[in-house]
């Protein structure tokens, strides 16, 4: 047990630190600003580049690990849809905003960080060819939904060719792939900011959550941490262990991704159609304050620090 405390008291006492620096107003809403600005476009983009350089990617496609992950989210999505509209009356693009933070990881603040932490090296590459599939998927998904036959996929492909960790991303797979080597010099500079992101990144998001707070809708918001917290990760586990068999660095990625926290991606959605600004704000809050239970749950279920 202590070992797991180890993973996840730094993760989360980091969160704390940054939400206690706002709440004193020791720190300012700019700061916050510009630390997130910092994480999304320079510090995690960096630490994806560096990772991918030098990591061993899979010679064939894990086939089993996609359908593990992106199973359980379909399930969880269209759930959560049904349970939102006819239990709390949720319709339209607000019902989509709640579906898609049911569904939607916070993986830049909180999962890369925790996913790091319990498995160091064995799990960066599994973490980062999902993190590289997630946005785009999901962020596409959503906008179907809400836009349905009047979907911009120019608008889509644009934001996703000019997003900081996809260009990090997929530059690192690039050059890996070409056989190019960093310099010496740009090495040792990826390296320091990219180690520089993920306490950067926890930081952040503790003061993202008392910018966001909890604003309306608490039994929604309730409802979507359950299934974030609970319902999803237990579908990735069940699919990941139970009908494909992944290895065990594999199958926890998989696992830990799906039980990281609303995403604050959700948020900026809701902010972008001007509806569901609440209770995606709600759903942050409450789902990243009940993450550290979720996640010493999940650590123990598959057996890592323990």
């Amino acid at each position: 047990m202590l070992n797991v405390l180890m993973i996840v008291l730094p993760v989360f006492a980091l969160i704390a630190a940054g939400f206690a620096a706002r709440l004193t107003n020791y720190v300012s809403d700019r700061s916050c600003d510009g630390l997130s600005e910092f994480v999304y476009s320079v510090g995690v983009p960096c630490l994806l580049f560096k990772t991918l350089m030098s990591v061993e990617m899979p010679a064939v496609q894990p086939w089993g690990y996609w359908l593990s992950y992106f199973g359980g989210t379909f399930i969880v999505w269209t759930a959560a849809s049904l349970v939102l509209g006819r239990a709390f009356g949720m319709d339209g693009i607000e019902r989509v905003v709640g579906s898609f933070s049911a569904a939607q990881s916070n993986t830049a603040l909180v999962g890369i960080p925790l996913i790091l932490q319990a498995y160091g090296e064995a799990g960066a590459v599994p973490l980062f060819l999902l993190v590289a599939v997630h946005l785009p998927v999901m962020l596409a998904s959503a906008t179907v939904l809400a836009e349905g036959r009047g979907t911009h996929w120019t608008r889509i492909l644009r934001q996703l060719a000019t997003h900081p960790i996809l260009i990090g991303i997929i530059s690192g797979a690039v050059l890996r792939l070409a056989g190019f080597s960093l310099p010496p010099l740009v090495r040792t500079v990826t390296d320091g900011i990219g180690q520089a992101a993920i306490p950067t990144a926890l930081f952040a998001m503790g003061m993202a959550l008392h910018r966001y707070g909890s604003r309306e809708g608490t039994g929604a918001a309730m409802t979507i941490t359950v299934f974030k917290l609970l319902i999803h990760p237990a579908l990735v586990f069940l699919l990941a262990t139970r009908v494909f068999d992944l290895p065990p660095a594999w199958g926890g990625v998989a696992v830990l991704f799906a039980s990281s926290p609303v995403g604050i991606n959700c948020y900026l959605f809701a902010a972008q159609y001007g509806a569901g600004k609440g209770i995606a704000a709600s759903s942050i809050t409450l789902s990243t304050a009940l993450s550290f239970l979720a996640s010493t749950f999940w650590l123990y279920v598959l057996g890592v620090g323990f």
